[in-house]
């Protein structure tokens, strides 16, 4: 299963970007593997619908579940209709979140 947390930087003592579609990175957590992978979001920068092309973007590395402080409205749509599972966790760095897993 793989896990998409929203991260300030890339690395596992990163803290979690308290932004889903504005976030820096999203590391993406392998749990069959144990490895993860920092990617930056490509929507960061978006002039407008940052949250739901965030969500495109970890629905097409094959995210089943993501962890963020908050969701906005529109990505929570989307991200119910991909069945992609948010789950809400604030104040915790990458490594701390993933030793949930």
């Amino acid at each position: 299963m793989k896990i998409a947390i929203t991260s300030e930087r890339n690395s596992l003592e990163s803290k979690m970007d308290t932004r889903f579609g504005r976030c820096a990175f999203f590391a993406i957590y392998d749990t069959e593997t144990q490895t993860t992978d920092f990617i930056p979001n490509p929507a960061k920068d978006s002039s407008e619908g940052a949250g739901p092309k965030a969500v495109e973007f970890i629905a097409s590395k094959g995210v089943s579940k993501v962890v963020a402080s908050e969701f906005g409205g529109k990505a929570k749509s989307l991200l119910d209709k991909l069945q992609i599972e948010m789950l809400h966790e604030k104040d915790k760095s990458i490594a701390e979140v993933i030793q949930q897993f």
